[in-house]
């Protein structure tokens, strides 16, 4: 059967079970400790029907599924055998006063050629179906990516019947164009064009197989750089189980549409007579649709797929937008704590204060450039989290960015919004250009209470679901329209806002929040860790 390690149905007994005896543990109570070493190099593998270079890890393309259990500890050494830089990204992992190991330019040093960095992080309180990336340059184009799979501790119940197994799918555009020529096209003032074509879990083709009458659970993410995709399965109805941690009420739908960035999980029933069906992704919002199918194989089926593929929605955004409504908060759910998420009372919290984003698109010294209320983001030599820590000046700015939009020229930047630790925010996306946009948050997940047409005023808070909006770490902001988000500033440390769309935040649709409180306790956040790489000017300071 096809579809690598993520093409398997797996019992959950069977994944803890390999958990415990490929990986050394370090019990303590259900906190143990689980090491990994990832190599990562460059292979040559036929995608789109074509020999292209890929970015691997431990030879495999997409990486190997990182497997956990709530409060697990995870110590991956990553050895980088790349000719660049490089860092991996723990999309929606929390980092729980952690950002040290969040994975980004603004908090790490890349890891140069030839070198190794160890991250240490928990999976602390989280439940659910996130992914890793690249986080530098255009290396996600070329892979790089994998599953990070969070189940639930055995003392938690899940407010669902556990599955009879287990499928990860990873969906996204690609690319037939290396990631350097890419990133040079985009150095050069270029947009990314259209992709070539859709992968599921790296492939064109892929094959999911399950017993008549049992129940799988489909982990589907977006790991794509820059396309909105619809995923359904022909004959099947889906039941939406958990979105990014959160656990939802349980709709069923024909389709879903997926954003750059985000994670869900649904339930699929094999309960159709026995023969083979189609698995679809294809693109949203584009003239040209582009497909990838994979198939879901019944173990007692002689009958090969057939007919026209299932279709996709006919209608676009204004459909979308009301299908993103329908996904609520299952109140009386725990998720990874014993308390049920409708324990905490967000809609009843007074923000401390209202931040409006405006994304655009702006033309500086001739070349293309993406903005953040009229500022575009520049990576510097040193990570802001280590210049904020060893007090480098010069490096970042807390000025640059304001929290409303301004008319006038754009600027060049390395934007850090300055934010006290318990503020509690009121975030407004407002995406006046026409096009999608996909907006992601590391450390945090947040509270999506609003989506609108047109432009934001005070008057459509009346709108807001503040009862069961969900939580999630990423979400969709349509064409000439706003979102709207509140975020409990709970995780000290320096945090990337950013684009996921990854041609955007590469050409600085991105900026930082420093979420800080100026008594230093490690309380609030872990001290710096003491294998940390130190590059630019804090090269030679003593951690």
């Amino acid at each position: 059967m096809g579809g690598g390690d993520m093409g398997k149905a797996v019992m959950l007994p069977w994944i803890l079970g390999a958990l415990a005896v490929l990986s050394v543990s370090l019990v303590k109570a259900e906190d143990p400790y689980f090491y990994y070493t990832w190599t990562v190099t460059y292979g040559t593998r036929s995608v789109l029907g074509i020999p292209q270079q890929v970015i691997l890890i431990n030879d495999q393309f997409p990486g190997p599924t990182l497997e956990a259990v709530t409060n697990n500890n995870i110590v991956l050494n990553l050895i980088n055998k790349l000719d660049q830089p490089f860092l991996l990204t723990w999309n929606g992992i929390k980092q729980r006063k952690n950002s040290w190991q969040d994975g980004v330019l603004g908090t790490n040093c890349p890891i140069p050629p030839n070198s190794n960095y160890t991250y240490k992080f928990q999976a602390k309180d989280q439940i659910g179906s996130y992914t890793y990336f690249p986080s530098t340059l255009l290396h996600k184009a070329a892979g790089g990516f994998g599953a990070l799979n969070i189940y639930h501790r055995s003392v938690i119940p899940i407010p669902y019947a556990e599955p009879d197994g287990d499928f990860t799918l990873l969906i996204g555009d690609w690319y037939k164009t290396s990631h350097k020529t890419l990133q040079q096209s985009l150095d050069s003032g270029k947009p990314l064009p259209f992709p070539d074509g859709v992968l599921i879990n790296g492939q064109t083709q892929t094959t999911f197989s399950g017993d008549q009458g049992k129940t799988y659970m489909f982990r589907i993410s977006n790991v794509g750089l820059s396309t909105s995709l619809n995923f359904r399965i022909q004959g099947h109805t889906m039941k939406l189980v958990e979105v990014e941690g959160s656990h939802v009420v349980q709709n069923l739908y024909n389709s879903l549409d997926v954003h750059v960035g985000q994670s869900l999980s649904v339930l699929v029933t094999l309960n159709q007579p026995p023969k083979d069906y189609y698995v679809v992704a294809s693109t949203r919002f584009s003239r040209t649709v582009l497909t990838a199918t994979a198939v879901l194989h019944y173990a007692n089926s002689e009958t090969p797929i057939s007919g026209p593929l299932p279709a996709a929605p006919a209608f676009h955004f204004h459909w979308s937008m009301q299908q993103a409504r329908t996904y609520r908060w299952n109140l009386t759910s725990n998720a990874a704590r014993p308390n049920p998420q409708g324990s905490f009372h967000y809609g009843k919290i007074i923000p401390t204060k209202t931040i409006v984003l405006a994304n655009s698109a702006f033309l500086i010294n001739g070349k293309l450039r993406y903005t953040v209320n009229g500022v575009t983001y520049v990576n510097p030599d040193t990570p802001p989290k280590l210049a904020d820590y060893f007090n480098i000046p010069g490096v970042f700015t807390m000025d640059s960015i304001q929290g409303l939009p301004s008319g006038g020229a754009a600027t060049v930047a390395t934007s850090v919004m300055p934010v006290s630790l318990h503020d509690f925010l009121e975030v407004v996306f407002q995406n006046n250009e026409n096009s999608l946009q996909s907006w992601h948050l590391d450390g945090y997940d947040f509270w999506v209470v609003g989506f609108g047409h047109g432009q934001w005023t005070p008057n459509k808070r009346k709108s807001y679901n503040l009862i069961d909006g969900l939580t999630r770490h990423t979400t969709q902001v349509y064409p000439n329209s706003w979102t709207a988000i509140l975020i409990s500033m709970d995780n000290q440390g320096m945090w990337n806002l950013r684009s996921a769309q990854w041609g955007r935040q590469y050409l600085g649709q991105q900026f930082y929040l420093r979420v800080f409180d100026p008594v230093r306790s490690l309380t609030n956040e872990y001290d710096i860790p003491s294998n940390v790489l130190l590059c630019g000017k804090a090269v030679g300071i003593r951690p």
